[in-house]
């Protein structure tokens, strides 16, 4: 099979409903795995006042809903009266032009989260998400957007189906925001 870098996915919400204007997707038997981002990342950061994080950028929030503040170490959504770290980040800090960056939450005593091959994390399974799938020069090679966990997995098989593709990433389809990456096993 073929594959071209520049393969989009088209779907419309309609009625609530997602239709796909694509082929049926077919899954291999490609193993996979969730990446969240490291706590060490951010521990330096969870320890300054509110206005040495101004000076990153960032501040804390006390989370007033749940779901709404899915963090990006636990892969967990926030609970209510939780305090959640909004920062920019850089979660795609490549030397091509889809480097790029945007705004996360981290919960304030997230550990990183230990996710097992070929298992979606729950802030994941019913969020809009779309999914951004990138070459080893790191450019963007295709993109869809997804709902469900089923649909999910089968999305990401799909993607790692075409071997010029090299990791995913996940974003929250409505506000943009990066989830997580994606990498095979």
């Amino acid at each position: 099979m073929k594959y071209q870098c520049r393969n989009w996915r088209v779907l419309f919400l309609s009625e609530r409903k997602l239709i796909f204007l694509t082929k049926e997707i077919s899954v291999m038997q490609t193993q996979f795995i969730i990446k969240p981002l490291s706590h060490n990342t951010f521990s330096h950061l969870m320890q300054l006042s509110q206005s040495e994080l101004a000076m990153h950028n960032a501040k804390w929030i006390s989370v007033d809903s749940k779901p709404g503040y899915p963090c990006r170490v636990s892969l967990a959504e926030a609970s209510v009266g939780e305090r959640v770290l909004a920062i920019p980040f850089y979660h795609h800090d490549v030397d091509s032009p889809y480097r790029a960056s945007g705004p996360i939450f981290v919960r304030e005593h997230a550990n990183t989260a230990d996710i097992k091959p070929n298992h979606i994390p729950e802030i994941l399974k019913q969020r809009l998400l779309s999914l951004r799938a990138y070459n080893s020069k790191n450019m963007m090679c295709d993109a869809a957007i997804f709902q469900g966990e089923e649909n999910l997995i089968k999305g990401i098989k799909n993607f790692f189906e075409n071997p010029e593709i090299a990791y995913i990433h996940i974003h929250n389809a409505n506000p943009g925001c990066f989830n997580c990456s994606v990498e095979r096993v």
